[in-house]
């Protein structure tokens, strides 16, 4: 893996607005090239994992239809016409 130089870290330090001094330069290139590293190393064991595939898989419930009793139901509604249920309208025309 390349290293990275003085003048790369000056360069990611424009781009975040950072400035950055003679003294402190050495150790942004150390941090930036331990970070680099540390994400070479994730990338390789992210290919030795197997994720396995989910996108094909198809789980859902089997239906189950519950009859009731509709007068049942009806009967315990505050207000009911016709075998429907009655609710106060709410969006004008």
């Amino acid at each position: 893996m390349d290293k990275i130089t003085k003048d790369e870290a000056l360069k990611i330090a424009s781009f975040t607005k950072l400035t950055i001094n003679d003294n402190e330069i050495d150790a942004v290139v150390q941090r930036l090239q331990d970070v680099l590293e540390y994400a070479v190393r994730v990338q390789d064991m992210a290919k030795d994992v197997d994720i396995p595939s989910s996108k094909n898989v198809n789980r859902q419930r089997e239906d189950i239809v519950n009859s009731f009793d509709s007068q049942t139901i009806l009967q315990q509604a505050p207000e009911s016409q016709d075998n429907y249920f009655v609710v106060p309208k709410i969006i004008e025309k």
